[in-house]
């Protein structure tokens, strides 16, 4: 028998000065049972700092292959963002550029060779390539619950994010390809 997804609650209190978006984002995240709590943390963050009309986390979760970790809709149902997390494969990328006006990935382990890979596969559209602190991750990873409260601020392009009286800062970079 299968394990079943873990349910976790997030609360999040975002004021992005950079996009003026000040809003509570009241979400429920299914965490798969192969889903480490760092990438589950980097793809809450991911939806938090890409927060937009029409954007939500994939139906199929982390277990499909054929869909972003968070993909963004307009009204008619038109594809307007796919958004990777982790380390897709160059053609996975390359798909994703095919499918969406706009593609972007928030990775944190060798996130240069990713780039460098991405630009030797000559993908049919650039991806916006951000970098994410592993310490970051792993240190709100640690903070992890059932019901989870964040306040996230963004501003000038670094994250303030205060976990249950804790303060975590990072610069999410964004890092060309070559």
């Amino acid at each position: 028998m299968a394990l079943p997804a873990t349910m976790r609650k997030f609360e999040i209190t975002l004021s992005d000065s950079d996009r003026q978006i000040y809003e509570t984002l009241d979400l429920r995240v299914a965490q798969h049972p192969s889903e480490s709590e760092r990438y589950l943390v980097a793809r809450v963050l991911a939806r938090a700092l890409e927060h937009a009309e029409g954007l939500e986390f994939s139906k199929g979760g982390v277990s499909d292959d054929d869909e972003p970790a968070l993909i963004q809709r307009d009204l008619t149902g038109a594809l307007r963002a796919w958004i990777e997390i982790g380390a897709p494969s160059p053609d996975r990328v390359h798909k994703a550029g095919k499918a969406a006006p706009r593609v972007v990935i928030y990775a944190w382990k060798n996130p240069e060779q990713l780039a460098a890979a991405i630009a030797e596969r000559r993908v049919h559209r650039e991806p916006e390539l951000y970098a994410l602190p592993p310490e970051l991750l792993d240190g709100v990873a640690a903070t992890l619950d059932r019901t989870n409260a964040w306040d996230l601020a963004v501003t000038g392009g670094a994250i303030y994010l205060t976990v249950n009286g804790q303060l975590f800062e990072a610069s999410v970079t964004r890092l060309p390809i070559q």
